[in-house]
């Protein structure tokens, strides 16, 4: 899709101040603290496995493929307690089966009990600032996020819900991305038409591909540094996106 521009210091990633700007919640705002693998690798060696966050790290692969599969197949795998405990139940014996190891039935469940607490999620240091500028700008915002009906739980509790006057999660609406259908009823809900949104999110298949194809604008937060092939808006902090917004 073509982006409008402006002509300040940010070039030709500017974007036209928006109606609405809507965030993708995983890797986007919040991650687990401390980070995923040394988390992991903490919990397992709890329970008796000694795996280190690089060994974890190695077979992140596993994890995406994963992710796909599921949306290929239409699993939608947020949508109950049932079908995310399979899920990720997959998930992590894919990546025990991979290091040699057992997975038992009480390894799942410690997991799962721990990735599904608030207490073991952090918001990046670059959200707050970031929401209370555009919160000043009367910008609406909101979020559209693959994950269980506990990130509203989530978001109340780092104290953030309260900017989101959308919150279109996948969990509570039986919709996952990449179906576009997940971003237009965020529209919808919004009042706003494409051209005047906005869509921040980490992922290219599962959020710039189908927010772009709706017609919404998409700016890739790449945390990381790895997609500096991407074609559209990239910023490595949202501290850059106020001025991508022209504000």
């Amino acid at each position: 899709m073509a982006f409008p521009r402006g002509a300040d210091d940010h070039g030709d990633d500017r974007i036209v101040t928006p109606g609405a700007v809507f965030f993708d919640a995983g890797g986007t705002l919040v991650d687990p603290h401390p980070a995923f693998t040394d988390l992991l690798s903490r919990t397992l060696r709890e329970e008796g496995f000694d795996v280190s966050p690089d060994e974890i790290a190695e077979r992140l692969p596993l994890f995406a493929e994963h992710f796909d599969r599921a949306a290929r197949d239409g699993e939608l795998w947020t949508t109950s307690d049932e079908r995310s405990r399979a899920f990720w139940g997959g998930v992590y014996r894919a990546l025990m089966t991979d290091l040699d190891l057992p997975f038992p039935d009480l390894l799942a469940e410690r997991i799962y009990s721990v990735f599904t607490d608030p207490s073991n999620y952090r918001l990046f240091p670059d959200v707050v600032p970031v929401l209370e500028k555009l919160d000043e700008s009367g910008i609406t915002m909101g979020v559209i996020s693959n994950f269980e009906r506990w990130l509203e739980r989530l978001l109340d509790h780092l104290e953030v819900a309260a900017h989101f006057e959308i919150q279109v999660i996948s969990g509570v609406e039986g919709i996952e991305k990449p179906d576009p259908a997940i971003f237009l009823l965020a529209l919808d809900r919004a009042c706003v038409d494409p051209a005047e949104a906005v869509y921040v999110g980490d992922n290219v298949t599962f959020d710039m591909e189908p927010a772009s194809s709706v017609g919404m604008h998409v700016v890739l937060i790449d945390r990381g540094e790895r997609h500096a092939d991407f074609p559209g808006p990239r910023i490595t902090s949202l501290d850059e996106l106020p001025g991508m917004l022209g504000l």
